[in-house]
């Protein structure tokens, strides 16, 4: 087993060209690359079993006057909590993928950005078909792993013509890509960027907010039904003086949503032109909690914040703060539990995560990074990140190099057996 353990790792050849080998063509630096000019886009509609129709966005690369390793090679990326596919594309990540010829496809889980609760409304118009029977904000994080990623990744499947493809998650999103390979076995590199894998390595504060749904859930749902009663007794009373038309029957009510994209919006509208705001300033852990302001650009945050967010339903709350009060990564569905499975996991995996993150960090990856059965094994934190950078931040370009290597690896190694006890571990700090 190689192992190493300490400095930045650094791959690539020296700047010293052999004698007598041939020299490569001059690269453009990635920022002289205009955009528009590295893909093709394309939608492509997703069907799940249970009547949502998802979206992946495509970008196909162009082919390009320098070297592109991974031309035509399929990655699937998935979003985080509350987030859209503006988590790629809002920083460097999809470009700097783009420039190595990757296949990027985004998949949009359900009820956000273009698979949104919206557009399922607007399909059953056009269509006449039925509405998916939790469309009212009905479903939990179980839904995104059971029925959302086998279609998208049955879709990814269709449109590249391969049998196995790559994954690439961001929190939550790395969390599924965890789950889904300990269930399919059609992946054939796995990489995750600020995903924790041991909640009950998560820092105490956080795992006292799992308490927060158990305690402000039925106040919230007390709250609505005891205004809706109000306005019921006062509608009958005047009903009976006379003054208004019968009223509608009572009920309570139950809220099914969260706003986080209201929450998003507010932040975007209070950032300076050309500073950062101090979100939360003098609130205990609040500084690091989403993102360092030296890491990432406005021209990057701004798109994040205004079009990214999505308002996720009570049910996905709720399954996070179950995780966090015991300490667990269940799917509670099927119950299959996630991180015992760890080891069933022997694909080729890379493990990112900022110094700084709260969330994901040495003690809540460590676990996954011990347990899986894997050749090929990248565990990198990345010095002076929080949660939000590493998808769009100054050291994009790094983790997208690492990404690189991982998937030229499982490419030059497909079809060769496990070497186990030869595992190639790194641990880069």
């Amino acid at each position: 087993m190689e192992e190493n353990i300490g400095g930045e790792a650094r791959r690539g050849q020296s700047s010293r060209s052999r004698k007598g080998a041939p020299r490569r063509r001059a690269r453009a630096p990635l920022e002289e690359v205009d955009f528009g000019e590295l893909y093709a886009l394309e939608e492509i509609p997703v069907d799940t079993e249970d009547g949502w129709r998802l979206t992946l966005t495509r970008y196909r690369p162009h082919t390009q006057p320098v070297s592109q390793p991974l031309r035509g090679v399929p990655l699937l990326l998935v979003h985080g909590y509350t987030q859209n596919r503006r988590a790629w594309s809002s920083g460097e990540f999809v470009k700097t993928m783009l420039r190595f010829g990757t296949d990027l496809y985004l998949l949009e889980l359900r009820g956000h950005g273009k698979s949104s609760v919206k557009a399922q409304h607007q399909r059953a118009r056009k269509e006449k078909t039925p509405l998916p029977s939790d469309i009212d904000y009905g479903w939990d994080i179980d839904s995104y792993l059971l029925f959302d990623l086998p279609a998208a990744v049955a879709a990814v499947k269709r449109a590249s013509g391969r049998e196995r493809i790559f994954y690439c998650g961001h929190s939550l999103g790395g969390i599924l890509g965890y789950a889904y390979a300990t269930l399919f076995d059609d992946l054939m590199g796995l990489v995750t960027i600020g995903s924790p894998s041991d909640f009950s390595r998560m820092p105490l504060w956080l795992r006292g907010l799992g308490w927060g749904p158990i305690v402000l859930f039925p106040v919230i749902d007390l709250t609505l039904t005891s205004f809706n009663l109000a306005r019921f007794v006062g509608r009958n009373l005047a009903r009976a003086l006379g003054l208004r038309a019968p009223a509608r029957g009572f009920k309570p009510l139950h809220f099914r949503r969260l706003p986080f994209r209201s929450l998003f919006k507010w932040a975007e509208s209070n950032l300076r032109r050309g500073t950062h705001v101090s979100l939360g300033a003098g609130i205990p852990f609040s500084r690091p909690l989403l993102y360092q302001p030296r890491n990432v650009a406005l021209s990057a945050l701004r798109p994040l914040l205004r079009e990214g967010g999505t308002d996720e339903p009570r049910g996905t709350a709720a399954q996070f703060a179950r995780w966090l009060r015991r300490g667990e990564l269940v799917s509670y569905r099927i119950r299959h539990d996630i991180a015992a499975a760890f080891p069933r996991i022997r694909i080729p995996v890379a493990i990112f995560f900022g110094d700084e993150d709260p969330f994901a960090s040495v003690r809540t990856t460590r676990n996954v990074y011990r347990s899986v059965s894997s050749d090929y094994l990248l565990w990198r934190p990345v010095r002076g990140n929080s949660h939000l950078d590493l998808t769009m931040g100054y050291d994009i370009r790094q983790i997208c190099y690492d990404i690189r290597n991982l998937m030229s690896y499982a490419l030059d190694h497909e079809g060769t057996p496990p070497a186990h006890g030869r595992r190639r571990r790194t641990r880069d700090q």
